[in-house]
């Protein structure tokens, strides 16, 4: 029993990443503990049906998953209350798998419909990095229009997506799965005879997860081949709707 515990308390400090889709490019989101590119969540509005029928509000999800990322999206929807805008995902860098995961729940358990876009911040137009985050932070919402001309979904951005009610995704957006890596947030290396087993024990947590999203398990199969061949694989929009990562390709 005293094994197992240490064990759970273990994987606390863990976390598990898929290959990136972009490269970090947004500063830290604010305080000491918060690394670069850090998720920053807000709300922009922008034309009538900008987001979809009858759709003008959104929550813009951007920049990389950390560890704590839930809770800052948990405190945005206590300030929704009963409002339900669409989440748009713009995920960079390496995220954190199992913290995407909890977002996507939160995201099922709020009913809300999620897509992937960049949210292009119209007062953000001429000024630095710095000065949009500051802008994003602010808590107002923020006029914008959408882009999905780029989209890239890696495992992270999947498992964000299941969580959504209606599920979209451009016909020009590439699902890339890739394979994944274990680390310590703590800063000491995960030992080489355990990362096989931790492996094991993420990957059937995905499978739960992703059964209860009705999304198919057979994403973590591929994940699973990938980490160990060090390859990409590239789904077709297809495998897209056949493996119910969306329930709709929109145009």
């Amino acid at each position: 029993m005293r094994r197992l515990s240490l064990f759970f308390a273990f994987i606390c400090f863990l976390q598990i990443f898929a290959a990136p889709a972009r490269a970090q490019e947004n500063p830290p989101i604010g305080g000491v503990v918060s690394p670069p590119g850090a998720m920053i969540f807000y709300i922009a509005r922008g034309a009538a049906g900008a987001c979809g029928n009858n759709c003008s509000e959104w929550i813009a999800a951007e920049g990389t998953v950390q560890w704590d990322s839930h809770k800052r999206f948990l405190a945005l929807l206590d300030r929704l209350g009963d409002r339900k805008p669409p989440v748009m995902l713009n995920l960079k860098g390496e995220s954190s798998l199992h913290v995407s995961a909890s977002i996507g729940r939160l995201i099922r358990s709020r009913g809300l419909d999620v897509s992937a876009a960049a949210t292009r911040v119209k007062d953000c137009t001429g000024v630095d990095e710095a000065a949009c985050a500051a802008l994003k932070r602010g808590g107002q919402p923020l006029d914008a229009t959408l882009d999905g001309s780029a989209v890239t979904c890696n495992f992270d951005c999947v498992l964000m997506l299941a969580g959504g009610v209606n599920r979209t995704l451009p016909s020009t957006a590439q699902v890339v799965l890739s394979g994944t890596s274990i680390r310590n947030r703590l800063g000491p290396k995960v030992p080489g005879e355990q990362v096989e087993g931790l492996q094991s024990h993420f990957n059937e947590q995905y499978r739960l997860y992703l059964t209860q999203m009705g999304v198919s398990t057979q994403i973590v199969d591929i994940v699973e081949r990938n980490t160990d061949t060090k390859r990409a694989v590239r789904l077709k929009p297809e495998d897209w709707l056949k493996m119910r990562i969306v329930t709709a390709i929109s145009l």
